[in-house]
């Protein structure tokens, strides 16, 4: 890894407060448009596809352009192209804001996800370059936190903002002022850098993942609401083997000594592999806890958007405290306890399926959830630890894509087992049936974890600026 030349300075600390709260208006963006539908579906008179695309349009296209926004960080700067995706995700969420109609919001909102796949991957490439020792633990564990945050509070701000009765533009326009600013401070504060990539985009392995990732992506995020449609399964399967092709075509690149969008030393790398798997079971159970919760409580529960998130508060609270916390322990402790958070997060999701009352058992459960989940901001870190600073970007993008595809995988695979079973028969039951897919997708995650703090590193304690 590159170190900085200045060590840990003021301004680190300021660089890191900047890409993170970009990279928070970019996940808040994910969950803050979904309470805002009924209104939109009101004022907009959009049918029932054009709510579906306003909401899923962003996360399609932000899934299908992580890595390519990765390898354009790796091409022209990482500073450039953070900078130039908050720039994008800034004016598109002004134009989002103004729509005046249903297919310039889809539009505007589809560049907002543009926007957010050009940010996003360099947040994580930036703290890999940027920070060492301790202070990348610490920094890493912050990015965790804000990914996860994100989501929870998108989905608590979005209530209060329509609670204020300003209607469903004020949910784009407040975060234009803030995406102005931190463009602003940006330009003084992010380092200049010329990247790391010295080839072109690899534009065969570009359409290959694209298409591949597109071709899952949309039935799964589509799916559930048109009734799960042939095409979608066809889609689902041609996927696979566009991947297939994916692969082929990047290890003719390799042996033409070009650059292949996701360089094998990426994977090769010791805890890659294992850490992507876990990164992928991890985040597919949060995803499905996310929704299927907003879903219940707002429910049979019939509690506010506002009170719904702050359900989850506790959640957030224990996953940021695990999160940051881990690195302080002694080092004989800290990789053992990976595989731990997942045992306690299984149980504790099987737990919010038996407090599906609400109340203070279910608050409880959730922050046992979130407890057992903040481990995932030490798999992040040990899968990138061995990661030659070369290919930073490679990583963040491969990371940031698998933890996407989790989301959305647990979402249309849990989410509509919740769907299908409250049909009649009430969300309660449905919350328990569900909770246990949620436990075994953290006990594959718990497994595949294994693998992961098996592998022996003898300078990890250095690494991390463990004594």
């Amino acid at each position: 890894m590159e170190t900085k030349p200045q060590g840990e300075t003021r301004a680190s600390g300021l660089l890191l407060a900047i890409i993170l709260v970009g990279q928070f208006l970019a996940i808040l963006n994910v969950n803050i448009v979904n309470v805002a539908t009924p209104t939109i579906e009101s004022d907009l008179h959009s049918s029932g596809a054009g709510l579906q695309m306003i909401v899923a349009g962003y996360t399609i296209v932000y899934a299908v352009l992580l890595i390519t926004g990765a390898r354009v960080g790796d091409l022209f700067g990482y500073r450039n192209a953070f900078l130039g995706g908050l720039a994008l995700f800034t004016l598109t969420t002004l134009g989002a804001g103004l729509a005046p109609s249903t297919g310039w919001l889809v539009a505007f909102r589809l560049l907002q996800g543009s926007g957010a796949a050009l940010m996003m991957p360099q947040v994580l490439t930036l703290i890999q370059r940027n920070y060492q020792g301790a202070a990348r633990g610490r920094a890493i564990g912050l990015w965790s936190l804000t990914v996860s945050g994100g989501i929870v509070i998108g989905q608590a701000l979005g209530g209060i903002l329509l609670g204020m009765g300003a209607g469903w533009r004020i949910v784009f326009l407040v975060l234009v002022p803030i995406g102005a600013l931190l463009l602003a401070a940006g330009l003084k504060v992010l380092p200049a850098d010329r990247g790391g990539g010295k080839t072109g985009l690899d534009p065969w392995g570009l359409v290959s993942l694209s298409a591949a990732v597109l071709l899952l992506v949309v039935p799964m995020v589509l799916g559930r609401e048109l009734g799960w449609p042939l095409w979608g399964w066809i889609s689902m399967g041609l996927s696979v083997v566009t991947f297939v092709a994916f692969v082929r075509i990047e290890r003719w690149v390799t042996a033409s000594g070009g650059r292949p969008l996701v360089n094998a030393q990426v994977l090769r790398a010791p805890g890659m592999r294992p850490g992507l798997a876990v990164l992928l079971f991890g985040p597919a159970t949060w995803g499905a806890f996310l929704f299927t919760s907003a879903l219940h409580l707002q429910g049979e529960l019939h509690l506010t958007p506002l009170a719904s998130g702050m359900m989850l508060v506790p959640c957030a609270l224990a996953f940021g405290f695990v999160g940051l916390g881990w690195p302080k322990l002694p080092a004989r402790l800290q990789r053992p306890l990976v595989p731990f958070g997942y045992v306690v997060a299984a149980p504790a999701y099987l737990g919010l399926g038996l407090a599906a009352g609400g109340g203070v058992p279910y608050a409880v459960m959730s922050a046992l959830v979130g407890a057992g989940l903040g481990v995932q901001v030490a798999v992040t870190n040990m899968a990138t630890e061995q990661v030659d600073g070369r290919y930073a970007a490679d990583a963040s993008g491969a990371l940031l894509t698998v933890m996407q595809l989790g989301q959305v995988i647990g979402v249309s695979t849990v989410g509509t087992l919740f769907i299908t079973l409250s049909q009649g028969h009430g969300t309660v039951s449905a919350a328990l049936m569900s909770a246990i897919a949620m436990a075994g997708l953290a006990v594959l995650a718990g497994l595949s974890s294994i693998f992961l703090v098996r592998r022996r590193v003898p300078d990890a304690a250095q690494d991390l600026g463990v004594s």
